[in-house]
């Protein structure tokens, strides 16, 4: 008994970016929040707790913290 796949390999632009689109970073445009655009993040856990903790003893929101990080990290890599 062999089994076969249904071949559906044509790629829908139009249906891919209508099933995108209502995810915050979905289709070609995120949401925008003031000058920012959110996205969304996928984190571990324990990582996530570390940030937290960290965010707490600095007095910054988690945010602010990710932010950081990746903005001073991106100047690193930019130097």
């Amino acid at each position: 008994m062999t089994i076969n796949r249904a071949t559906t390999a044509r790629k829908d632009t139009k249906a891919v970016d209508a099933f995108n689109g209502p995810a915050p970073d979905g289709g070609r445009k995120g949401v925008l929040r003031g000058r920012k655009e959110q996205i969304t993040l996928t984190i571990a856990p324990e990582l996530l707790a570390k940030i937290d903790n960290m965010a707490s003893r600095m007095g910054q929101s988690r945010a602010a913290l990710i932010n950081r990080a990746i903005y001073e990290l991106a100047e690193r890599v930019a130097s």
